[in-house]
């Protein structure tokens, strides 16, 4: 599976196990998609040493609780696969969006 399929599988999920769909998107507030996916972004491409520091504590730019940080548990490859798929699903969501804004009658 490619990064793209990837990236989709992961917003798929999103959305039929979390439940945040372009109605959610929709009602949260402008950026909060886009940080979220820095902060992955940021987490993916860090050292060890400070992907072990940042698993652990909630980013200064997350926009949500604490909770919802969901970074890999540890530094491999896959930890690292999996946040670029959670940020790229973020950014997609965000995309989604802004579109919606210009065609509200596409939110679900």
């Amino acid at each position: 599976m490619n990064g793209a399929e990837r990236i989709a599988r992961e917003r798929q999920r999103q959305i039929d196990v979390e439940g945040w769909g372009a109605a959610h998107d929709a009602r949260g507030t402008p950026g909060d998609l886009n940080m979220a996916a820095v902060c992955y972004v940021i987490q993916a491409g860090s050292s060890d040493e400070v992907r072990d520091a940042l698993r652990h504590v909630k980013p200064s730019y997350w926009p949500w609780a604490f909770a919802w940080w969901k970074p890999g548990g540890d530094n491999s490859n896959a930890s690292r696969i999996r946040e670029l798929e959670k940020a790229g699903a973020l950014l997609a969501a965000e995309i989604d969006r802004l579109l919606a804004l210009d065609k509200p009658e596409n939110i679900a």
